[in-house]
């Protein structure tokens, strides 16, 4: 074993997880951030095609509505900027599954090779070759969640009807959700199970421990929000000064070239740093489920137990 690794299949209590994040979070970035721009290369470019494309429609519309011009030529730039946005938010669909297809199982994956090879220097290549394997079964899991976010908006439109107590409700349901998935999303990479069989055995172990796994969620997930936020800071001042310029000296943005780049990367460093947090948030649940697992199952305390006795 390593010096410095960081045992994960370890029964903790709601404490011990927060911690255990942390520090696989500080130990591990680096070389995850590696493994991240490695494979979503082509994600990434596209992500800034979409940003240039919602940009220049919104920019046009914004302008389209602001101007007096209401000639032949002025209809036809508008229904240019519709075009824009149609497939800027078309774009942004196909992106964003994919994305989410892709990223989950790479952030999945590469905590399994971190458990497996017990060392932070975890290869991209078989991080890769273990998400590839198992993509059929990942291809499946995006798809059953259609029906399954499907019927919790039918839940949160319910719950919203209830003053307080249903905005309350929301968010719990929220994080449970969030727990179930990626829980089942991990125990199906690790234990190489099918679709339904890592959905059943997810909501087992979050149901068993309901109020930790929505906690966990909860506040890492809050944590992981005021990170973000914190990385956004730099460029939103750097976009909002800029904004501040074109306001006050009557800056044509619709036809500006340094406008569109402008806000064509801050549209693009702000969906990128989406996806990546995205891949923080599954190591949550990775943490979550290996404790969860262990506490279930006490694999991994067998094991270190029957190892001591062989070595006696």
């Amino acid at each position: 074993m390593k010096d410095n690794y960081i045992p994960l299949q370890v029964n903790r209590d709601f404490g011990g997880i927060v911690s255990a994040y942390f520090d696989f979070f500080k130990q591990n970035i680096k070389n995850f951030t590696n493994v991240f721009i490695s494979y979503n290369g082509v994600f990434l470019i596209g992500l800034l095609i979409t940003s240039y494309l919602l940009v220049s429609g919104f920019l046009g519309m914004i302008a389209q509505e602001s101007s007096n011009d209401f000639n032949g030529s002025g209809i036809e730039f508008e229904q240019d900027y519709y075009i824009y946005l149609g497939i800027g938010g078309f774009l942004f669909v196909i992106i964003f599954l994919g994305v989410a297809f892709l990223n989950y199982s790479l952030s999945t994956s590469y905590m399994i090779k971190y458990v497996e090879t017990r060392d932070k220097n975890v290869d991209k290549k078989e991080v890769w070759e273990l998400a590839k394997s198992q993509f059929g079964n990942i291809f499946l899991f995006v798809l059953l969640l259609i029906p399954i976010y499907f019927v919790f908006l039918i839940v949160a439109v319910i719950l919203a009807i209830i003053p307080l107590i249903g905005f309350i409700g929301q968010y719990i349901v929220q994080f449970f959700l969030t727990a179930w998935v990626g829980v089942s999303f991990f125990d199906m990479l690790q234990k190489k199970k099918g679709v339904t069989e890592a959905l059943g055995e997810g909501w087992k172990l979050v149901t068993a421990n309901f109020w930790k796994s929505v906690g966990v969620n909860f506040i890492l997930g809050l944590l992981l929000g005021i990170l973000l936020v914190m990385a956004l800071i730099v460029p939103g001042i750097i976009i909002g000064v800029y904004t501040f310029h074109v306001v006050e000296n009557n800056v044509d943005y619709s036809h500006s070239i340094v406008s569109t780049i402008m806000y064509t990367l801050g549209t693009c460093i702000v969906l990128i740093i989406a996806v990546y947090g995205q891949c923080l948030s599954q190591f949550v649940n990775g943490i979550l489920y290996y404790a969860l697992h262990e506490k279930t199952y006490n694999e991994n305390t067998r094991a270190t137990i029957e190892q001591i006795g062989q070595n006696n």
